[in-house]
């Protein structure tokens, strides 16, 4: 005797994925995001002043509460051109900006850092003697309440020191920003912001590589006008001025000489001509 088992059609599969409540949540923090999107900066973000890059930063700027390494090419001080908007938003709130370790080349001027718009007294300038002291001096640094943002020159750095700056900074509301050369970039880094800058094709201007962001991989190169902004000014009227046709002559009634013509013939005798 034969029996047969009749099998319930399947049902078909739901398009929409649902994620369970408390992933959901972590996503509504900015702490869980879709790979083909930017994630969610999770914490305050500083706009940088450069709007291109803005628009391709989680968040749309500088991430508060988290590492953001920035790999430079030696002597070129694009630091400066790249941080400078987001350095005179911060010292006009009132807050220091705290330098830990930089390079002698970098030493504060304070003429050129009032061109580029930065008020020397809204700067600490810190000189530790070793790499372990510049380390220790940025975490203090992460932790006092009129630090508005923490500059660090790391030339060498072990990845244990990075992810022990990645704590830090996230138990503080302000940018930490670890400034450390190209060939950095073969290494591992617990940062979730990771730029490239270098000098731009064409004079005061940079060229950003996105190494790393939470989000979808970033291909090609930003450029970013970097102008201090009062040299924007002077040079703006100066390009204005270049580019202006030049006024024509007025003209002038005809003179004696200009009425008698003088001409030379073949054989170099000159012939008066009177009108």
């Amino acid at each position: 005797m034969s029996s047969t088992l009749a099998l319930a059609p399947a049902e078909p599969a739901s398009s929409s994925l649902s994620l369970p409540a408390d992933v959901e949540a972590l996503a509504e923090r900015g702490r869980l995001w879709r790979g083909h999107q930017l994630g969610g900066a999770g914490a305050r973000v500083l706009p940088t002043g450069h709007p291109v890059l803005d628009r391709e930063l989680p968040g749309g700027g500088w991430p508060c509460q988290a590492l953001t390494e920035l790999l430079l090419p030696p002597g070129a001080g694009c630091e400066w051109r790249l941080l400078g908007p987001a350095l005179r938003a911060l010292a006009a709130e009132g807050g220091a900006c705290v330098l830990v370790g930089a390079p002698a080349g970098l030493m504060p001027h304070a003429a050129g850092l009032a061109l580029a718009g930065l008020d020397p007294a809204r700067l600490v300038w810190v000189a530790p003697g070793t790499p372990e002291q510049a380390l220790w001096a940025a975490e203090q640094a992460l932790h006092c309440r009129d630090t508005a943002a923490v500059l660090l020159w790391l030339p060498q750095a072990r990845v244990a020191a990075l992810r022990r700056l990645q704590a830090h900074a996230q138990q503080a509301d302000l940018p930490l920003f670890a400034l450390r050369p190209q060939q950095a970039a073969q290494d591992s880094s617990p940062a979730p912001l990771r730029l490239a800058v270098a000098p731009g094709a064409w004079p005061w201007s940079l060229q950003v590589r996105v190494l790393k962001r939470r989000g979808p991989a970033h291909e090609g190169v930003l450029e970013l006008p970097a102008l201090p902004p009062r040299l924007a000014g002077v040079l703006a009227a100066r390009l204005r001025s270049l580019a202006a046709p030049p006024a024509a002559p007025a003209p002038s009634a005809p003179n004696q000489e200009a009425r008698d013509a003088v001409l030379a013939g073949p054989d170099r005798t000159a012939l008066s001509v009177v009108a």
